[in-house]
């Protein structure tokens, strides 16, 4: 295992005054359980709960007090009940609604108590009629590794530094920028990454990738409120890597026959399981960004070295200067949205592209970021400014003084005078800064 920066945020919330139990979201295999048996390295009791144990479910299948409920799990975890910091971790809890509904008293009885959940599906308890306790939980949520954390991983943890301070010496920016392209290449999931950084072979992932993927696709059963759309979701599954970052059709999806609506539920629930993310387009240039829903969506996935794996593309990265001529310049935008995320943890927080409103045109943004209430266009492009034409389009419509290119260049800003006389600063920003974009622009 090795150290993830969402640590810090749990620092955080184990320091709150008001600290309610957190409840951790994330897909399958995105290191929620690693991550929190580091975190208990920081008390001087762990108790351990996994609820797909029935040893362990069955504990909170009673009506006993809270009191006694503490007392059977010292027990259970063969740990002495002694006043000190404890903290008490209760994994896969939704194969339990009554534990769910305990949360609330650990919040109000024993508010000394350190409590985390986490869980797959965790919605389909709101289909059971089983909700977590309003107002008395948090949530955090966690995602495939950011480039640092791959750099921490592999030992370059000076760099990784670097990296997260946006400091990188440009006599460096090579060499970083050919850490970040296998970074591409092999993605995020933990247990590819600690792989990799042991053994430094790209051949053996396949199997972890090939494990990973047969594990989402039999979690279909539980995913699935009936046979038809049992199939449709594995359709997806099968077939959707290869539209990684691009605008989607719901119906006839990747040649199907299926319907929209068959579609649409199948991505939704996905979405859910947070495997994916449909990313919505808006036409506006100022804030609020609302999202046009009714307009074709991107399709983001969770990790881009499983799109490698499935769209079977690993050998272009691998041969690949640039990551930008690879597969249409596809599988560059689908990193750059997972790095755009990587490090919020806010469960609601939605990616969101532009699109201009007016009939007959194509303009569009890849990304549009969000900081202190101001709007930063961010293009996923290379070569010369004048090509950068929807981004153009953009800054005449905006207030917005501020763009962002991504790009595998070194890091430089740009003063851009528009045919109106308007001028702006483009931020030419190398794709290992993507995750501390907020920390760059102005």
């Amino acid at each position: 295992m090795f150290r993830r920066n969402v640590l810090e945020k749990l620092s955080v919330w184990a320091e709150k005054e008001n600290r309610k139990p957190l409840v951790l979201r994330g897909s399958r295999q995105v290191g929620k359980t690693s991550i929190i048996n580091m975190f208990a390295e920081n008390f001087d009791t762990y108790l351990y709960l996994n609820l797909e144990d029935k040893r362990a479910k069955v504990l909170f299948d009673t009506d006993k007090a809270i009191d006694d409920l503490l007392t059977a799990i010292y027990l259970y975890c063969n740990k002495p009940r002694l006043q000190n910091r404890t903290l008490l971790f209760i994994d896969e809890i939704q194969n339990s609604p009554a534990a769910v509904a305990r949360l609330r008293y650990f919040y109000e009885q024993k508010p000394d108590l350190y409590v985390i959940a986490a869980g797959s599906l965790l919605e389909s308890l709101i289909d059971m009629h089983i909700s977590f306790p309003v107002g008395r939980v948090e949530y955090l949520a966690i995602h495939p590794c950011c480039f640092d954390e791959f750099l921490v991983a592999i030992g370059e943890t000076e760099l990784s530094k670097a990296v997260k301070n946006c400091n990188v010496p440009d006599v460096l920016h090579e060499k970083t920028m050919d850490l970040f392209n296998t970074f591409t290449l092999i993605g995020g999931m933990p247990e590819i990454v600690a792989h990799y950084a042991k053994n430094k072979d790209l051949v053996t992932l396949n199997d972890i990738f090939e494990t990973l993927l047969t594990g989402y696709k039999d979690d279909v059963e539980k995913y699935a409120r009936n046979e038809t759309m049992k199939n449709v979701i594995r359709y997806v599954l099968q077939e959707g890597w290869s539209f990684a970052a691009q605008r989607i059709s719901l119906g006839s999806f990747a040649g199907s026959s299926y319907k929209a609506r068959e579609v649409g539920e199948a991505f939704r629930t996905l979405e859910k399981t947070m495997l994916l993310e449909l990313v919505y387009p808006t036409v506006n240039t100022v804030i609020p960004l609302t999202a046009e829903l009714k307009r074709s969506p991107k399709l983001i996935w969770l990790d881009a070295g499983i799109v490698n794996y499935v769209a079977d593309i690993q050998k272009e990265i691998f041969g690949a200067k640039d990551i930008l001529d690879v597969w249409r310049g596809d599988i560059a935008e689908q990193i750059v949205a997972q790095e755009l995320i990587a490090n919020n943890h806010n469960v609601s927080t939605k990616r969101k592209y532009w699109v201009r409103e007016k009939k007959g045109s194509d303009a569009e943004i890849d990304f549009l970021v969000q900081k202190d209430g101001k709007i930063y266009p961010v293009e996923v492009k290379s070569g010369v400014n004048a090509k950068l034409k929807s981004l153009q389009i953009f800054m005449e419509n905006s207030t917005a003084k501020t763009a962002v290119r991504v790009w595998s260049g070194n890091f430089s800003i740009d003063e851009i005078t528009l045919p109106d006389g308007k001028t702006y600063e483009l931020y030419n920003i190398p794709f290992y800064y993507v995750a501390h974009l907020k920390q760059i622009v102005p």
